[in-house]
């Protein structure tokens, strides 16, 4: 996630789901200002990693410790996100028994 700001007022967050727990929430892998916040959004990029840009987001996510899984205030908003991700790239989320669709 991104904003899209000048490069030097640019903020990035990258999340990321690690492990074979695939229970466990997103965690900030990584997320910075400025120059770092551009070379994450680059080496996103470079990956073929989508970057959304959301400034509400950002800010939420920017508050959350680096390696730490995303808070449960903010699941709904990153579900949501990934929900669309899947449907843009023609895919169905994994859903188990305790999902809500």
């Amino acid at each position: 996630m991104s904003t899209g700001n000048p490069p030097s007022q640019q903020v990035a967050v990258a999340l990321a789901y690690l492990g074979q727990n695939s229970s466990a929430a997103p965690k900030v892998v990584a997320k910075g200002r400025g120059l770092l916040a551009q070379a994450i959004i680059e080496k996103a990029r470079e990956h073929g990693v989508f970057v959304h840009e959301s400034t509400e987001l950002v800010g939420l996510l920017m508050q959350v410790e680096l390696d730490s899984h995303i808070p449960p205030q903010l699941y709904l908003a990153v579900a949501e996100l990934l929900a669309w991700l899947y449907r843009l790239e023609g895919k169905q989320p994994i859903h188990s028994e305790n999902t809500l669709v």
